[in-house]
């Protein structure tokens, strides 16, 4: 690490709190020793698959009110906000949407056996399973609207599918139990009668692109979630904001700068900042504090504690417990009742639907800064030293056949 700060031509993060971070902590001395090295270049997806591949209806949709060039100039998407007013456009980028969730309602029924309701909100985390991510204070919120739907059975609710997915190292041992947890709620939360239809949960097994394909497109609202400072970047969260979900998130990694593009009202921005987990760490965290003075996340612990989502294993999460109580670097129960409160105020707007297209809108309006073609740009311009330039690529005699044969000739 340091002979790389020593040795390279630049250092970049991907990301401007990521970049930020680098400077004032990672590589302090070295920033002030040669600050021209070091620089920021945040992070991009491709709109070619992540929003014409994987989500035709939509794009063609863009397509017909600011034209197809967008496809190589996403900062075009800027001219949606002309249509904020115009309610038929509105209710048509809802109807995509719904056809997206239909169509993965029936794909999870098929492969997961779980009927699910395609007019429920669907809250989806999808990326690798980490500490860090904290999947956990999800499965948390999931146990809390569970118990209160228990408590009052009556009570309008607003109906969720909660999809989370992902993959654990092999040898992450704390990674595997809180997959463990996640579908043991699963089987507990999806076959209570009194629950129903209100919610359910599914753990998407073997998460790749060709499903990540299938998800993004079908979701609602997206999961960013990690402790404040922890996350580089990531690219999924521009990905759901380029499809029309609406972001539930920390101020961590692109997720600020989202925020920068979008409003920040029109994000569902709760908990600490990387300013307040720093005064925590020097305070230090005391899990319990939150455990004793919060009652819904003193019943949903204790529930995990005492075997209720392993009858058959009642020890099963004793060390996920320990872990949440004395060594959690990533402070679940610090931000538990921010993200609950903010939870409920995703409820609340996803109950207008007008107010809540509008807001999806404005986001995909937003998302022309995270094309990874600006990215590379920036690369080029300000790293690499070079100029882009239009190459028409002849197709080889094999390649040209290929495509006659694909367009039927």
């Amino acid at each position: 690490m340091i002979g790389s700060g020593m040795a390279t031509h630049a250092v970049n993060g991907v990301a401007k709190i990521h970049s930020d971070i680098v400077k004032t902590q990672v590589f302090k001395d070295f920033s002030e020793l040669e600050p021209h090295k070091f620089q920021n270049k945040t992070n991009g997806i491709t709109p070619r698959r992540w929003l014409l591949l994987c989500n035709p209806g939509l794009a063609e949709l863009i397509a017909e009110k600011i034209g197809e060039d967008y496809v190589k100039d996403l900062s075009q998407l800027r001219k949606l906000h002309n249509f904020l007013g115009d309610d038929v456009f509105l209710r048509e980028i809802s109807n995509v949407k719904q056809e997206n969730k239909l169509k993965f309602s029936q794909f999870l029924e098929k492969e997961y056996k779980v009927k699910i309701n395609p007019s429920s909100m669907f809250d989806v985390q999808v990326k690798r399973i980490h500490e860090y991510k904290r999947q956990l204070l999800n499965c948390l919120h999931v146990i809390t609207m569970y118990n209160r739907i228990k408590k009052d059975p009556k009570k309008l609710f607003v109906p969720r599918t909660v999809i989370i997915g992902g993959k654990a190292a092999p040898g992450y041992h704390m990674a595997k139990l809180i997959i463990k947890l996640i579908t043991s709620v699963a089987d507990v939360v999806n076959n209570d009668p009194i629950v129903g239809n209100k919610l359910k949960v599914i753990f998407l097994e073997n998460y790749r692109v060709s499903l990540a394909e299938k998800v993004i497109p079908a979701t609602d609202l997206s999961e960013q979630i990690s402790t404040a400072g922890t996350e580089a970047s990531g690219t999924g969260n521009m990905k759901f904001m380029l499809n029309g979900a609406l972001t539930i998130g920390t101020m961590d990694g692109a997720n600020v700068e989202m925020a920068e593009e979008a409003g920040e009202e029109n994000l569902f921005i709760f908990g600490m900042r990387v300013d307040d987990v720093a005064a925590l760490d020097k305070k230090g965290y005391n899990a319990k504090e939150y455990y004793e003075t919060l009652p819904e996340l003193k019943l949903a612990i204790d529930q995990i504690d005492n075997g209720f989502y392993s009858p058959k294993q009642p020890d099963l999460f004793k060390d996920l417990i320990n872990m949440l109580f004395y060594h959690d670097r990533f402070k679940v129960f610090a931000d538990y009742e921010a993200y609950v409160k903010c939870q409920e105020k995703v409820s609340q707007l996803y109950m207008n639907p007008k107010a809540w297209n509008i807001m999806v809108l404005k986001n995909i309006a937003a998302s022309g800064k995270f094309s990874s073609d600006r990215t590379i740009k920036e690369y080029a311009r300000d790293i690499w030293n070079m100029e882009p330039s239009d190459l028409k690529i002849s197709l080889s005699n094999e390649a040209s056949n290929e495509l006659y044969k694909a367009n039927g000739k």
